[in-house]
This record gives structure tokens, sequence and C-alpha cells, in this order.
């Protein structure tokens, strides 16, 4: 079989530590099998021990987040390829760190590893902003829920007349609750908007039996829920610094049909600008798992 890289390496990437297998098939010849920390210090020793031996292709793993930082400190120095790991399972038999880096390096040198996609370095910065993002919206989603299970073991029936119990309406009673209003009818009158046409309902609502434990409940999610979204405001901030440079990229993406902004900026911080990476739109979608599992297969 062809040989396309004589001088490559394989990494078998861990949480504390990197087994690098150096192969060399051309002159000088050099095989070598040697373990890193994951310190910056000792990574930057892994780059010092290729380059030695002139090594111009490297390959590594996919492994959790690992592999990051080692990417990281190699890129600029040499053609690094991130393997996915169904995609190079090692033959069933006798599993070492050693042999999977001896594997990895092995497939490598005769090009049968499919590279996976890895954005430039600004792309992968504002990709961390925004899944944070969506971890924030998301645990501001469960607070909520626990605020309606709280309201509702105090008789409180609030979630069955308003739409929306963290809107206006909503967090003015709460925070009368919790500040020690007990009257239904002084706490309907906090409505605002369109809520107050619901008064009548507002009041037989909020009928309930209140006990200490649900007001500390409610404002140990209610501080909790603030503290979130002032996070999620600090984070538009940043995903709107990161997306200066390639700020028309994401608003022609809102032009499609129901992609909103913050749609969009996911969309971005994903795929990135760059569209060469795909052979095609088809591609695209397949990457995106867009098409059936059968259809990628063909591919």
């Amino acid at each position: 079989m062809e040989i396309l890289y004589p001088r490559c390496a394989g990494l078998d990437v861990h949480k504390d530590s990197v087994v690098a297998r150096i192969r060399c098939v051309s002159e000088p010849l050099h095989d070598e099998v040697r373990t890193f920390a994951t310190t910056t210090s000792a990574l930057m020793e892994l780059n010092e021990f290729m380059s030695a031996h002139g090594v111009t292709h490297v390959a590594m793993e996919a492994t959790g987040c690992y592999w990051k930082p080692v990417w990281h400190l190699l890129e600029g120095d040499f053609e690094l390829t991130l393997a996915n790991a169904q995609h190079i399972r090692n033959v069933p038999g006798r599993k070492t760190d050693v042999n999977d880096a001896t594997w990895i390096a092995d497939l490598l040198a005769h090009g049968l590893i499919r590279s996976s996609f890895v954005p430039p370095a600004p792309i992968q910065e504002l990709r961390d902003v925004t899944r944070t993002r969506k971890q924030l919206v998301r645990e501001v989603s469960q607070h909520s829920a626990r605020i309606q299970k709280v309201l509702e073991d105090a008789n409180l029936k609030l979630g069955s007349v308003l739409s929306d119990v963290l809107g206006k309406s909503g967090r003015a009673i709460l925070g009368a609750l919790i500040a020690g209003e007990r009257d239904p009818q002084k706490l309907a009158d906090l409505a605002q908007g369109a809520a107050r046409k619901k008064r009548a309902a507002l009041v037989e609502s909020l009928h309930g039996r209140v006990r200490p434990h649900h007001l500390g409940l409610l404002k140990v999610h209610l501080e909790l829920i603030a503290a979130l979204e002032q996070a999620l405001a600090e984070l538009d901030a940043t995903v709107g610094k990161a997306l200066a440079s390639i700020h028309e990229s994401a608003r022609l993406l809102t032009t499609m049909p129901g992609v909103s902004e913050v749609t969009a900026h996911v969309i971005v911080a994903e795929i990135g600008v760059d569209m060469t990476r795909f052979a095609s739109d088809a591609h695209l979608r397949s990457w995106g798992r867009l098409v059936s599992a059968q259809r990628r297969k063909r591919r």
C-alpha cells in the first residue's frame, strides 16, 4: 500500500498523558514511542520531539475535550488530522495506549484517516460561547419549571392564568409574595398589560396555602434566574464582539424563514463561514445529520 506521509506521528490522547508514536520511513529512519504529560510545558516538549525528527503530519483521536489543548499547541507547526474514534476503531485484540498510537500513525501514513471538521480558532471560540449560552438558557428553563412546582405545591394556580410566570406580571406577583403580601386582591392588582383583563381569575388562583419554605424556594430560584439572565446578557455581548468580522454572514442567515438572530449565531459557530470545507451542499447536510443514516453510508 502506498505511503502518502513518510514522516508522521500518531497521538493517543488522554486526560493526563499523550502517547506519541513517530513513524518515519524516509531517511533518516526513525520509529519511537514516548509518553508525555498534558501540561503546557510537556506538550511543548512533544512539539520539539516531533519537530526534531522532521515529522510533517500528525493525527490524533477526538477524545472528549482532551484533544483541544494538544491541537492548539501543535497547530501551525504540523499538518494536523483529527480522527473520529468510530472511523479508526482498531481490530479486536490486545488494546494498549501504545498500540492505539501505533495504529493511528499507520493509518495516517497511508492516508486512511478521514479528518473531522475543526473550525479556525475564532469560530471555535464563538462555538464555546454559543454552547455555553445554550446551557444557561436550559438552566433558566429548569428553574422556571421548579418555580411552577413550588407554586403547585402551595396550590397557587398562577401558571394556569398567566402564559409566562416569569413575565412582568408574574415576577411582580412573586416578588410581592416573597416580601410577605398574602392578599389575593392586592397581588392581582400587580398584574400588567393584558394580564389585567384576567384579574378575577388571578384573584381566584392566588388563594393557596403558602408556607415559609415555599417562599424560601421561590426566592432562591428567582435569584438564580436573575444571575443566569445577567450572565446571558454578558455572553450576548461577547457573541456580538466575536461576530464583528463575520457579521454579514450571520445577517444573511436571518433572511431564511425561521432563522432568528440567535439561531444564525449558532449556525455560524457550528459550521463556520468557509464552505469550501464541504464538497457540496449534500455533504453539509450529511455532516449536519439532516439526511438518513442509510444515505450517509452511501456517501
